[in-house]
């Protein structure tokens, strides 16, 4: 595929993810569908272009994935990533989890939410300062879905440090150990609540009786189960962690959206959808291309890696008006940071109230801060991109 612009976009490249935003309007504006030749593959990067990436299921299969590593090595994966199925096996299989994260469900947990993040906050006061990724985004999150999960609370860390070493590269580098994929690690509790039953995600899995996508109706096996708490535990944990990281970056780079929101607290589920836009924890998602397709008078051809870039389309003028200015004000809606169609983000309910609350709790405590610049880390992830580190200092 012949481009007529110098443009280079690597989702590897360190320095490009530092600040990717200059690279992606160039994108959109001078190879709206990009070809990189380095690592095979080909990316889209305007909305109504990653709308339809996202959304047609007839040239675009999430079976091998929705990672780009992934695709490209062809991973085999076992049954029960419905985030990494079609229909009908996806259909099967996130029905039985989406019984569990219904959006009632989720709002019934803010009481607890709000426990686990007053107490991490608490035991930061008179400190001068804290590190909103390791004093507070790891921690919050790791308390909401070790309770979901049924994860004694002095074994959580072990089980968040796991969930999210999947998906860690050195930088640079594409993920090269699938080893992460593996529920192994949650074989004990499982079988602990199996003779222990409680009211958790693992004892409502143990039960369910569905009817599969041969007609049969049975329980899932014991791999599956393993299977399913393995994906809950790594999406529940990591990019609610990055969400809260750039929580504090944004605001403390945009004082004076900070200040309306000290001043009007009920526009905290607006700010947590517009931080969702501005900088989404998953930058790219990837398909699999299935059919030979057309974008902009250029073939993409079956067997492709297809990435679509959420972050480039949440910034698309063509959709959203001065896209690069963070206004919590904004009308919320339309960004695709939780995906798009059958396969949008299960925990998005989950996700917005945890950042919500967190940001709540945040501000009546803290309603200024300032970055540490010179301390503060990037992930080194290919597919996950904020904080690993972010001290702040508070007057």
């Amino acid at each position: 595929m012949s481009q007529a612009t110098d443009v280079y976009y690597d989702p590897y490249d360190v320095e490009i993810s530092a600040d990717p935003y200059p690279v992606f309007r160039r994108l959109r504006d001078e190879a709206p569908l990009y070809y990189n030749e380095t690592h095979d593959f080909y990316a889209l990067s305007r909305a109504d272009d990653v709308e339809y990436g996202l959304s047609d299921r007839e040239h675009f299969s999430n079976a091998r994935s929705d990672v780009l590593e992934f695709i490209k090595a062809g991973v085999e994966f076992p049954s029960g990533i419905f985030i990494f199925e079609d229909p009908p096996l996806h259909t099967v299989h996130r029905g039985l989890i989406a019984r569990v994260f219904t959006p009632k469900k989720m709002a019934a947990l803010e009481p607890q939410v709000r426990e686990y993040c007053v107490r991490s906050l608490d035991a930061l006061a008179g400190n001068g300062g804290f590190d909103f990724v390791t004093d507070l985004g790891a921690q919050v999150p790791m308390r909401v879905m070790g309770m979901l999960l049924g994860i004694p609370e002095n074994e959580q860390e072990l089980v968040r440090d796991h969930a999210i070493s999947g998906i860690a590269t050195e930088p640079g580098k594409p993920i090269t150990d699938m080893s992460g994929l593996s529920g192994d690690l949650f074989a004990t509790y499982i079988d602990w609540r199996a003779e222990h039953p409680s009211d958790d995600i693992m004892t409502t899995l143990l039960k369910v009786e569905f009817e599969d996508e041969t007609g049969t109706t049975r329980r899932l096996a014991r791999e599956e189960i393993l299977t399913y708490v393995n994906i809950i535990a790594a999406a529940g944990n990591e990019t609610t962690t990055r969400l809260i990281g750039w929580m504090g970056k944004v605001l403390a780079d945009n004082p004076n959206q900070r200040r309306v929101l000290v001043d009007d607290p009920t526009l905290a589920p607006n700010a947590i959808e517009e931080l969702l836009r501005y900088e989404p924890p998953g930058p790219c998602i990837a398909r699999f291309v299935v059919r030979d397709t057309e974008f902009h008078g250029q073939t993409v051809p079956a067997g492709s890696a297809l990435l679509c870039i959420a972050a480039a389309a949440n910034r698309d003028e063509r959709r959203f008006p001065d896209p690069d200015r963070f206004d919590v004000r904004r009308k919320p809606g339309g960004h695709f940071t939780f995906s798009h169609g059958i396969h949008f983000c299960l925990g998005a309910s989950l996700a917005r109230l945890e950042g919500r609350v967190v940001l709540e709790e945040v501000l009546k405590r803290f309603p200024e801060w300032t970055v540490d610049e010179a301390a503060a880390k990037l992930t080194s992830s290919s597919t996950v991109r904020g904080w690993e580190s972010l001290p702040v200092s508070v007057p």
